[in-house]
């Protein structure tokens, strides 16, 4: 049996990820529901170096069309290259992605930065501004405010859904070049009155906020507000200390 499209691109990622370097899973967890005796999902934690995290977390629920996984990979606490992040979902009959490099430092204030991490994401975002239109996903403008302007998100038919993964493909290889490389020096160090560690732990907490995110109520509904607080914190957590923070 083929794995559904959003499936498909989750292990796609996944396969990508472990191509950069060796992935230690450290932990692997059935999500379970009071609305059903089957497990609904995985969380699954792994640990790299200069990747020094990976959250990815799966639920599916036939029974209400559900399938949506998310895969959320972390830099190190002080590193300056982005997170990369990939949403592959199906739900209420739509298919839906979200695919971005989470920005280390106020975009606003450091054009180096910008120059050097994200303007070469520009002709991919564009081509897919100009194929599939502006974005139709239901992300609020906080949401936008924690990620990138190149941040791709939109809802989508089959054929879309199918040819994203081109896209994919083009966000990840520029973001593995920038992981194995480094931001370069010169740029770092027009970052150096930023904190880091700080900024990342405030993001994520904003990014991962029930308040600003609504998709964490549908979580609570459906494995209960233990689960979804215990997923919430493995994507807070900067327990990244033994990692390396190339960049």
């Amino acid at each position: 049996m083929s794995a559904s499209p959003p499936k498909a691109l989750n292990d796609r990622t996944m396969a990508a990820l472990a191509d950069v370097e060796e992935l230690t899973t450290v932990r692997e967890k059935d999500l379970v529901s009071p609305m059903s005796p089957d497990p609904v999902g995985t969380l699954r934690v792994l640990r790299g170096e200069r990747i020094a995290k990976v959250v990815c977390i799966g639920l599916t629920v036939e029974q209400i069309g559900m399938d949506s996984h998310m895969i959320f990979a972390f830099t190190g606490a002080d590193s300056a290259v982005p997170h990369f992040t990939l949403d592959s979902v199906q739900a209420g009959g739509y298919l839906a992605y979200h695919i971005d490099l989470v920005p280390r430092a106020d975009l606003g204030a450091h054009l180096e930065y910008v120059n050097a991490v994200y303007q070469p994401l520009t002709p991919a975002f564009e081509e897919v501004r100009e194929r599939f239109g502006p974005s139709t996903a239901a992300i609020g403008p906080r949401q936008h405010a924690m990620m990138s302007p190149w941040m791709l998100v939109n809802r989508a038919d089959e054929e879309h859904f199918q040819q994203i993964g081109a896209y994919l493909d083009r966000y990840f290889e520029h973001w593995r070049e920038v992981l194995v490389k480094g931001v370069p020096d010169d740029v770092r160090a027009t970052l150096a009155g930023t904190d880091l560690a700080v900024r990342d732990a405030r993001n994520r907490a904003a990014l991962f906020s029930p308040e600003v995110d609504p998709v964490w109520a549908n979580v609570a509904r459906l494995v209960g507000d233990e689960q979804a607080e215990e997923l919430r914190r493995e994507l807070l957590s900067n327990d990244l200390a033994g990692a390396a923070a190339d960049g």
